[in-house]
């Protein structure tokens, strides 16, 4: 029997639809309203009819909105934390973790076995980078952005332990940033692509800063990041940097489909 996981985020709807346990579909599809119609659309996407399924798992702050039911099937709604955390241990393997969700903001769970906690987080995430983006770039296009940062230079919009104390301090080398964006202040010109780096690079530095000082308060040693942020390219390199800059051991993981962990989750946590 197939069983579908389905997060309603702000900014995507996420979909996966499960054979044993398996994912054997995922699908993203931008956000909107939660009314049945919207599960009405996925199935057709997926091309399953409603009698296929043997369980619908729902999460995600929007799907509050939903009915108890679809088609004659309990609409199972999930804890966030319960999702997140489910679904990221099972896509990367691990037993525990502190478990990164970057997508439009950033949360921060303790996940161990089937339980998880929200532990800390930020503010700053996706939706930061597309706002900033809309102000800076003139769109807010993830794809378009990530295209524009992969040909910047954050030398030319960020001050680096260089500039500022003459050299690397402790284990950071001397081109490590001391003040993202700091170069602007003496009216410099940057072009849209280096502004788009400088973006990407506040915005994973200060999400990989928050999650490795929370691994070590929750004393979880792996960190694993899920959530669509890491679906550009540019922001996994800069997330790359940081690991390297503080030597951290184990290596942060971002497993395969990581932007569907909270569905997959979802859909683990039923019975």
């Amino acid at each position: 029997m197939l069983k579908l996981g389905v997060d309603f985020g702000l900014s995507n709807t996420d979909v996966v639809l499960l054979e044993n346990q398996t994912i054997i579909a995922n699908q993203v599809f931008k956000a909107g309203s939660t009314r049945l119609e919207v599960l009405a659309r996925i199935l057709a996407k997926l091309g399953v009819r409603p009698s296929e399924l043997g369980a619908i798992a729902v999460a995600g702050g929007l799907s509050h909105n939903l009915p108890e039911s679809f088609e004659g099937i309990a609409l199972q709604k999930i804890g966030e934390a319960q999702a997140v955390g489910r679904g990221a241990l099972a896509l990367s393997g691990l037993r525990e973790a502190l478990v990164v969700s970057a997508g439009t903001g950033t949360a921060m769970y303790a996940a161990r076995e089937s339980e998880a906690q929200h532990f800390t987080g930020s503010a700053v995430g996706g939706g930061t980078l597309l706002g900033l983006s809309r102000l800076l770039l003139g769109t807010a296009d993830p794809l378009e952005v990530a295209r524009l940062a992969a040909r910047g230079d954050t030398s030319r919009v960020d001050s680096t332990l260089l500039d500022v104390i003459g050299g690397g301090i402790g284990h950071l080398p001397p081109d490590a940033t001391a003040v993202n964006l700091g170069r602007l202040v003496h009216d410099i010109e940057a072009s849209r692509e280096d502004l788009a780096a400088g973006l990407v690079t506040l915005v994973s530095q200060v999400i990989a800063m928050i999650a490795l000082n929370a691994a070590k308060a929750a004393a979880l040693p792996q960190i694993v990041i899920v959530g669509h942020l890491p679906d550009l390219e540019p922001m996994r390199k800069a997330f790359e940097r940081v690991w390297y800059f503080y030597q951290t051991h184990p290596k942060p993981l971002i497993p395969p489909k990581s932007g569907w962990a909270t569905a997959y989750g979802a859909v683990l946590s039923v019975s």
